[in-house]
């Protein structure tokens, strides 16, 4: 279990989709979410995980304020510059994001972060849900993209 994760929009959006949002909370102690990332979620025209992510009261919302300029250089969308500047600013903070670039400039950050699959597959072994495989197939026909081949490799960690 993390101690305090920061969330960005894509795992929000395909977790809260699939019925599985608290898979988050069963992770993390405490989960943030900057005001920026909910505002993007809220845009999404009839976005149908927006509902299950206002009503999810252990989400604590934050305003980042002013992104680091070595943060904003990079050119990410608002979200993913938003939490990677939360990250940043509260040390041991994993950020759940999705986006390459976003988890490419973590790294370079050394910034811990997990991604929607590694949630399920972090839920898994903590006994959260019986087995992953079911929650990936759901994940990827709400929309998540994720080949074949990482699917098969994600499910192998966890014996599936």
């Amino acid at each position: 279990m993390f101690e305090s994760a920061v969330v960005n929009a894509s795992p929000l959006i395909y977790l809260g989709r699939t019925g599985n949002l608290h898979l988050i909370k069963g992770c993390a102690r405490n989960v943030w979410v900057p005001d920026v990332v909910l505002d993007e979620i809220r845009a999404g025209q009839n976005e149908p995980a927006a509902p299950a992510v206002d009503a999810a009261a252990w989400l604590k919302v934050v305003s980042v304020g002013n992104v680091p300029p070595h943060v904003a250089a990079w050119n990410l969308g608002a979200g993913e510059s938003a939490v990677l500047a939360w990250a940043l600013a509260h040390t041991g903070t994993r950020a759940i994001i999705d986006d390459r670039e976003g988890r490419r400039f973590a790294a370079q950050l050394e910034v811990k972060v997990v991604g929607t699959v590694g949630l399920v597959l972090a839920a898994k072994r903590r006994g959260l849900v019986p087995a992953a495989r079911p929650l990936i197939d759901e994940l990827i026909a709400s929309g998540l993209y994720l080949s074949e081949e990482i699917a098969d490799r994600a499910l192998a960690l966890v014996g599936e």
